[in-house]
């Protein structure tokens, strides 16, 4: 198993990342926390990784610190709940925000998460109440996001990103149309519309 890489950026698409390990290049899957993160490209990156063997492919996730990857490998182990979906999660609300709201068992919020309908919201509440209580009362999950610029046409990325995180091309071309034009880079553009899109 792949536990941490250290290379450097060659590509940031995300939620896709090309890092290049000793002339090895390493597809990493990672949340929009993480690449908010991320240096740009050309950039020396640390990440924990958690690596799925199925039949068929071998799929490396990558997290800027352990504490993302612990709240991954816990969403995962929910009934209904695989690694795209766990990281649309992440993506879309922060690790206390989370937390919070399995905690005061906020269905709605939970809902507006691309592809979690109210049965799926319901079950993560049931299921993860006990295990994100006690982490949040460790500090497991409490990682800050610091967003850094990168060079791309920010708004063409941005719609891919959210397409890629489960939202319909019209559903992302909209949200990242009601973004104000100073968003500078990408990761500025998706945070801006999936805040926009949570609070509807």
């Amino acid at each position: 198993m792949i536990g941490r890489i250290v290379g450097t950026l060659v590509e940031k698409t995300p939620p896709e990342l090309l890092i290049d390990v000793a002339g090895v290049g390493y597809d990493v899957s990672a949340s929009m926390t993480t690449i908010y993160d991320l240096p740009p490209v050309g950039g020396q990156v640390v990440l924990h990784t958690h690596m799925l063997v199925k039949e068929d492919s071998h799929t490396l996730y990558g997290f800027i610190d352990k504490s993302e990857r612990a709240l991954f490998r816990v969403l995962i182990k929910v009934n209904g709940i695989g690694p795209k979906m766990a990281l649309a999660i992440l993506s879309s609300m922060s690790s206390e925000e989370l937390v919070a709201n399995v905690q005061e068992s906020d269905v709605t919020a939970l809902t507006r998460i691309p592809g979690v309908g109210k049965k799926t919201a319901e079950r993560l509440i049931i299921e993860l109440r006990d295990k994100l209580g006690q982490a949040a009362k460790n500090d497991l999950f409490s990682t800050p996001a610091v967003l850094r610029q990168v060079q791309a046409d920010p708004r063409q990325e941005a719609e891919a990103a959210l397409i890629s995180l489960g939202y319909k091309p019209q559903e992302a071309a909209k949200a990242v149309a009601g973004v104000p034009v100073d968003a500078a880079s990408s990761e500025d553009v998706i945070k801006a519309a999936l805040k926009g899109m949570l609070r509807k």
